[in-house]
């Protein structure tokens, strides 16, 4: 119960000031809105403030109240978190439906989660099950972290992945399963997560296979003297411009 006096108070709000201030930062439409504003109507925020304050109980050993209060907040938010998972500092849930945190889940400082994200379990064992994500991890909107993997600092997870093995840090996923992938060989900058521009692992190997045929049916037609019908190119898509989503 000491747990709970003065010093426990001290630190949730210290750190929900830090929660504020990554969703102004991380946030477009955040940044000319007031503190009390975003408290009061962001939902993501909210259920973040009232983790810090079911963690700090669950670590003081209380009873049924934690997960009770996890429950509310799951029913009035949408997003579930387990009491016992460690978040560390500047987190921040954009938008917020659909995100589910597991009992051993572990996340670093300055994380940002968008809608839909899980960061799950696999299987029934006991013991640690669920995702560890370092500093400054960007996990896209419907993403899926499974097991006790291990997200390096800086990563960045594309929209609906779903990563089932460990990623390096400074890298970027995309696919199910997920694969590491660079953009430009360096990787994507900007908090704000520029999912559209993300390249497609399979698209690039469905290319590459079709480059190769069309190779191959070249050699054929110059040794046989008859030429191939119908083409095999890949016609992507016409990307519509538009301003870099990374930059807020």
């Amino acid at each position: 119960m000491e747990m709970l006096g003065l010093g426990t108070l001290t630190r949730v709000a210290r750190e929900l000031r830090e929660d504020l201030t990554a969703a102004q930062e991380r946030d477009p439409a955040a940044r000319s809105v007031g503190r009390a504003e975003i408290l009061l109507t962001y939902g993501g925020v909210q259920a973040l403030l009232s983790h810090r304050v079911a963690h700090a109980m669950h670590d003081a050993g209380l009873p049924l109240a934690p997960r009770v209060l996890a429950n509310v907040t799951r029913v009035l938010t949408g997003v579930e978190i387990h009491p016992a998972a460690e978040i560390g500092r500047s987190f921040f849930i954009d938008h917020g439906a659909g995100v589910v945190i597991g009992e051993t889940a572990e996340i670093g400082d300055e994380v940002t989660l968008y809608q839909g994200v899980t960061l799950g379990g696999t299987g029934f064992q006991r013991g640690k099950r669920h995702p560890t994500v370092g500093d400054e991890v960007v996990v896209g909107s419907g993403a899926k972290l499974l097991g006790p993997i291990e997200v390096g600092a800086r990563a960045k997870i594309g929209a609906n992945s779903v990563v089932i093995h460990d990623v390096p840090q400074d890298s970027t996923v995309v696919g199910n399963p997920g694969h590491p992938v660079k953009v430009g060989g360096e990787r994507p900058s900007g908090p704000d997560a520029d999912w559209a521009h993300l390249p497609d692992p399979v698209a690039d190997a469905i290319k590459a296979l079709a480059t190769r045929m069309n190779e191959v049916e070249q050699l054929v037609a110059e040794l046989t003297g008859r030429k191939p019908e119908g083409s095999g190119d890949v016609r992507p898509f016409r990307q519509r411009r538009g301003p870099d989503s990374a930059g807020g």
